[in-house]
């Protein structure tokens, strides 16, 4: 494999092996020397035509710890922004000589075309595409559970996972419904009728608009909370539910709801979050919460992705 373009293209020893690697990767990361030159010659671009902090530094820090050469690549004050396609875009990546290109794109399938229309010679990582997929997020996500409930074997089989929020417009949600389905963890959506994407019932997953239904049944391993993501929605989030007080009563994460959980059940978010919305303070900031953590197990994922692609390695472990 090439490219890592959805949660799909990894079987679970492919899945696994990507975990195995971000865990060596990690270890590394706590020496005083933390630089690997695995990548010492090769050239990343970082090609974002949305606006992102997390996923971009992530893969930037990534890539200059294995020691490869970075350009990061904005849409906003580029040719872009005169209207220069992604074909031209991604021709003049490739003159640059670009061997991979983590791309995100506000169009759902940008990063598949990039990497199948042969406008580019190496390797795509899709960095989150519209509202469709965001691979590395889930196998961040997955990384961060198995070392908190299954340090000791590695194995996510039979986790409980409760993904609840703004299922519609959430790229997370469906990478993480895949990527947990294929390592055996049971998955939950939980999300108001208007926020449930059409054909939502053919996913590998439980689905409900019952949130305190779905905390009660199987004490949760895991509750991931979704940011409601306003800037997709209609002017007004007010078509999708009836205000942010009630969304909040029946869909957030807060105190009350907090305090009924599991010991064990650890509670997440993949950033930036509506603090007050869909998360209280006093869950975001709790002793449980990994949202912090998730961002610096980020960096340590994606080592391990660009290493097995670019190293001559695929993520499945094949030469």
């Amino acid at each position: 494999m090439r490219h890592l373009l959805s949660a799909a293209d990894l079987d679970r020893d492919a899945a696994v092996r990507v975990l195995d690697v971000a865990e060596e990767m990690a270890a590394t990361q706590r020496r005083e020397i933390k630089k690997l030159p695995t990548l010492r010659g090769r050239t990343v671009v970082n090609l974002f035509f949305e606006d992102s902090t997390r996923t971009r530094t992530s893969f930037e820090a990534a890539a200059k710890r294995l020691s490869a050469d970075v350009i990061n690549f904005s849409a906003k004050g580029s040719s872009v922004s005169k209207g220069e396609s992604l074909k031209d875009t991604a021709l003049t990546l490739q003159a640059m000589g670009a061997d991979a290109v983590v791309v995100r794109h506000w169009a759902s399938g940008g990063p598949h075309r990039l990497a199948h229309a042969g406008w580019v010679s190496g390797n795509v990582v899709n960095a989150g595409d519209g509202t469709h997929e965001h691979p590395t997020q889930a196998l961040l996500d997955a990384y961060t559970m198995r070392r908190h409930l299954r340090a000791s074997t590695g194995d996510l089989r039979g986790a409980r996972v409760v993904v609840v929020g703004d299922v519609l417009h959430s790229r997370v949600a469906r990478s993480n419904v895949l990527l947990l389905h294929t390592l055996g963890a049971h998955v939950t959506l939980v999300a108001p009728p208007t926020l449930l994407p059409f054909g939502v019932e053919t996913w590998p997953c439980a689905v409900t608009t019952d949130l305190d239904a779905a905390l009660a049944e199987g004490e949760p391993d895991a509750v991931m909370m979704l940011r409601v993501q306003r800037e997709r929605m209609d002017a007004a989030a007010g078509g999708f539910f009836p205000s942010a007080r009630e969304y909040t009563r029946r869909y957030g994460l807060g105190r009350d709801r907090l305090a009924l959980l599991p010991a064990h059940t650890i509670v997440m978010h993949p950033g930036p979050m509506n603090r007050g919305l869909e998360i209280s303070a006093d869950a975001a900031d709790s002793p449980r919460s990994t949202i912090v953590e998730q961002v610096g197990n980020g960096v340590a994922v994606r080592m391990a992705v660009l290493y097995l692609l670019m190293a001559g390695e695929t993520p499945g472990g094949n030469q």
